[in-house]
């Protein structure tokens, strides 16, 4: 292949067109394509490779704990999840409306592996997603408030078309937990969605954060906009944890 072409393919930063350019030459002489159709070909390569990188990107941001999809989640398991409703939310138009999201239920139902599945959905689509378990939200604020940096730590949270805050309920929260959550809540209260995962019934929230006031009033401004989907049932993980045991006892029997 021409050397000069392909370093002026590089000073453009074309490196998807150059990846796939060789096959593209022998496919359009073998198929006699059209100058036009070849340039489509190539232009199409290029930006293939470009929206593959940009999601990467914008997986990464969003810092997941756990590469979670839709598709490897089993929802036969458990009948009280329909699976109607959760590939609604993997459409994303709750986040076009700005609508909130809150999954409840006891832990291991699978409430964090759907969070992060809709949210990996919304970063393929293109929206920006970020995803943090409360007490790292939580430790980060007080963090940012001893330095001095809580207006650019608390911007983060807010900027997000989709905020993910997993694992309300778990345990206590720390002191001023409430302030911080209702300050997140209220400031993306029709401008962002935010999707919660809690362990813990709504009336319990008082206790956890160990001001009723403060959570009364998250709960009203978070709930006026949210689909509340309750999930019952037994635990994924004690189901896995079942299969593995019952696999090392037949590889132990052989």
């Amino acid at each position: 292949m021409n050397p000069q072409l392909i370093g002026s393919l590089k000073r453009l930063r074309l490196s998807g067109l150059i990846s796939t350019l060789e096959v593209r030459l022998q496919e359009a002489a073998g198929n006699q394509l059209s100058h036009a159709e070849f340039l489509e070909l190539i232009v199409n390569d290029e930006l293939a490779v470009r929206d593959d990188r940009a999601i990467a990107r914008r997986v990464k941001k969003a810092r997941f704990r756990d590469t979670k999809t839709i598709e490897d989640f089993d929802f036969s398991f458990n009948p009280s999840i329909k699976r109607r409703e959760i590939h609604e939310l993997a459409t994303c138009r709750f986040i076009r409306e700005c609508r909130d999201v809150l999954f409840i239920g006891p832990p291991g139902v699978g409430k964090s592996h759907l969070a992060q599945a809709i949210g990996h959905q919304a970063a393929k689509t293109g929206w920006t997603v970020l995803y943090r378990s409360i007490f790292d939200a939580v430790a980060e604020l007080m963090q940012a408030e001893i330095l001095n940096e809580s207006p650019k730590v608390l911007s983060r949270y807010l900027k997000p078309d989709l905020f993910i805050l997993d694992d309300m309920g778990l345990k206590k929260l720390p002191k001023q937990s409430g302030e911080y959550l209702f300050e997140i809540i209220m400031r993306r209260y029709e401008q962002r969605s935010t999707m919660m995962t809690s362990n813990r019934p709504l009336e319990e929230w008082g206790k956890l954060i160990g001001d009723v006031p403060t959570a009364t009033a998250i709960l009203d401004r978070f709930l006026e906009r949210a689909e509340v989907i309750q999930i019952t049932g037994k635990s994924y993980r004690l189901k896995d944890k079942a299969c593995r045991k019952k696999e090392d006892r037949d590889k132990g029997e052989k």
